[in-house]
């Protein structure tokens, strides 16, 4: 029987042509499909191509009985829901890189776009109208242009930026001195704010990075300061930045990118004159659509013929078997390096800041299934709460390097306490450290065994109310009369302590996100020493 391959947005037709010489695939273009016509059809495909315009949800993956891989023609899979698709064991992959100039170039273009509001200037004349006064902008020679986040793409605008005779400053703090870009000077967040003429923003929309720029953040920007958006919408808050330019302190803004798209008619920044937008088109160029078009499908085509895995982000590259093999300890490898992160955003004494060293310790058999495959697994865990779900198994060990982290291995084939036990230790830029252990239970079974000094047996799933406390009666009373005044379910519980009386960590499975004002009071009990949300 044929390979059904399904591209359900427009890909170029390089890419396409790539495809259907492919003998035993067959290749259905059909772009522009609603969610329930997907939903109707992918029942009957093996692979699916997508752009951003697809959302392949919980729902769709879970009719897609055949589904073995999904191709991203492009680097953000935020449109995907990839815990489920490895649930289901079907592979997500990308094509990181194919796009990285391009969308950084039209970054650059917008900001000169906002500096002499072209497209405004353009659209007066082409209406009959000669208004030179109008359209007086600024210069951009010798401006501060301030970056937030310099991975790949916030590399390449600083570049360009230091080419146009600017003075280049960014924040990053997952960079450290040593892999900075030269001619760029590394600040903190306020002080970016506070001194650049343009900032453009480059991370990942991230719980973090939600409304990154918000009202707040442009109350401390200096008056006339002009803001790009061409990463993801809701980067900046849309509200607050046309509050912003109405009020005058924002001189001008160049948007690509929209929470939802395409935005309504009436969207506020819309009816701003001096706001420059574009319908996402960051990466789109007739180079890069037909490089990342070519790309996914070669790799789409390698795996349906082989099973090989290029470029995934939720599998590393391995034979059938060896996922088959591996797979339980690539899922807690990701899970303990996510949770280490968390941690240490989330400590109150010393909030992490960057990675400065990860240290894997593996125990039992898994060292002869393929450790360094599961320590990829543990950096893409650790690196995906900063740098964004696109970050793959490939990826995640080159930009552990290049951001100066050092990375260390200690294995042994004599099992401890479990048959197999992977401990993961990280040091941070603060100073601080913490450390999590986890292990495998009958092949497949998951248990995170190890909090920093807290020995428990928990499982490593959904969110996770996280409570350091002390161990006096009432506490978890306490909690659980908190969260149903906040409709929070609790799903499960599990607890650990050094001593009878001493400190205690409970974790409190929930079915939903607890309410921060929730986590704000539980950080005013007198028991509670330290509250906070983890997602696993």
């Amino acid at each position: 029987m044929a390979l059904r391959v399904l591209v359900s947005d427009k890909l170029a037709p390089e890419g396409l042509e790539r495809l259907e010489k492919e003998p035993g695939i067959e290749v259905d273009h059909r772009p522009g499909l609603s969610p329930d016509e997907l939903k109707a059809i992918i029942g009957g495909y093996d692979a699916l191509i997508i752009r951003s315009g697809t959302k392949v949800t919980a729902d769709v993956i879970a009719v897609a009985d055949r589904l073995k891989v999904v191709g991203r023609a492009g680097t953000g899979v935020d449109n995907v829901d990839v815990p489920a698709a490895t649930r289901r064991g079907i592979v997500v992959m990308n094509t990181p890189g194919g796009n990285n100039i391009t969308t950084a170039e039209h970054a650059v273009s917008m900001a000169l776009a906002c500096a002499r509001f072209i497209p405004q200037a353009d659209a007066s004349l082409r209406g009959g109208k000669w208004e030179k006064t109008a359209f007086t902008g600024t210069e951009v020679t010798g401006k501060t242009f301030g970056v937030v986040g310099l991975g790949n793409i916030g590399r390449v605008v600083a570049n360009r930026a230091c080419g146009l005779a600017m003075k280049v400053i960014a924040h990053d703090p997952f960079v450290t001195p040593e892999t900075k870009p030269l001619e760029v000077e590394m600040v903190s967040f306020d002080e970016l704010l506070s001194r650049a003429d343009f900032i453009s923003v480059h991370v990942p929309l991230t719980p973090e990075t939600k409304n990154l720029i918000d009202a707040k953040a442009i109350a401390r920007m200096r008056p006339g300061v002009r803001i790009i958006n061409c990463a993801r919408g809701g980067i900046v808050d849309e509200a607050a930045l046309a509050d912003g330019i109405r009020s005058g302190k924002v001189a001008a803004a160049a948007v690509d990118v929209f929470v939802d798209e395409p935005p309504s008619r009436d969207h506020p920044l819309l009816a701003l004159q001096n706001v420059v937008v574009t319908p996402h088109l960051g990466a789109s160029t007739e180079e890069a659509q037909t490089n990342v078009a070519v790309a996914i499908a070669d790799q789409v085509a390698d795996f349906l013929r082989s099973g090989a895995i290029t470029a995934a982000v939720n599998m590393p590259p391995l034979t059938p078997e060896q996922r088959e093999s591996l797979a339980p300890f690539l899922e807690l490898g990701e899970k303990l390096g996510s949770l280490v992160q968390q941690l240490g955003a989330s400590d109150a004494k010393a909030p992490g800041g960057a990675p400065v060293s990860v240290e894997i310790e593996y125990r039992g058999d898994v060292v002869e299934r393929g450790s360094k495959t599961v320590t990829a697994a543990v950096l893409r865990g650790l690196l995906v709460p900063i740098l964004g779900d696109d970050l793959n198994y490939v990826s995640a060990p080159v930009i552990a390097r290049e951001r100066g982290i050092s990375v260390r291995e200690t294995v042994s084939a004599q099992p401890s306490d479990f048959r197999n036990r992977i401990g993961v230790s990280v040091r941070f830029a603060s100073e601080a450290r913490h450390e999590v252990a986890g292990a495998v239970f009958g092949g497949r079974i998951l248990r995170l065994v190890k909090i920093n000094d807290f020995f428990l047996e928990a499982v490593p799933d959904g969110y996770i109310l996280m409570l350091h406390n002390r161990d006096v009666p009432g506490v978890v009373g306490q909690v659980g009369t908190l969260l149903g005044r906040n409709r929070v379910n609790i799903a499960g519980l599990e607890l650990g302590r050094e001593k009878i009386g001493g400190r205690a960590v409970s974790l409190f499975h929930v079915d939903e996100p607890v309410p921060d004002s929730a986590l704000a009071e539980l950080r005013q009990m007198p028991e509670v020493l330290s509250a906070a949300l983890i997602r696993l």
